[in-house]
């Protein structure tokens, strides 16, 4: 975590007796504040449950035919474009 970043924001937590003090010993054992600890653990967590969410890696097969996918043309979906296009009754017209 840069040093330039500045805390301006708490977050409070319970937690039971043992795992405050795994977190102080975890902490200790690798040279770090209790809080450095914890947040930069829980960024990098964070970061491994949200990846999926941002990218996402295929073969070049899988990228072939999802491109494929991509730049195909629209397909025709006549239910849908009648829907789309008939008036609604929120439109106001009675006569439904």
């Amino acid at each position: 975590m840069p040093k330039s970043t500045t805390r301006s924001e708490k977050l409070d937590l319970r937690l039971s007796s043992d795992a405050k003090q795994k977190l102080y010993h975890a902490a200790a054992a690798a040279n770090r504040s209790v809080s450095d600890f914890v947040l930069e653990s829980a960024l990098s967590r964070a970061d491994e449950t949200l990846a999926d969410r941002r990218y996402f890696g295929l073969d070049v097969e899988r990228w072939t035919a999802f491109m494929a996918a991509l730049d195909a043309p629209p397909r025709s979906h006549p239910r849908l474009e009648r829907l789309l296009t008939e008036p609604s009754i929120f439109d106001g017209n009675t006569d439904v």
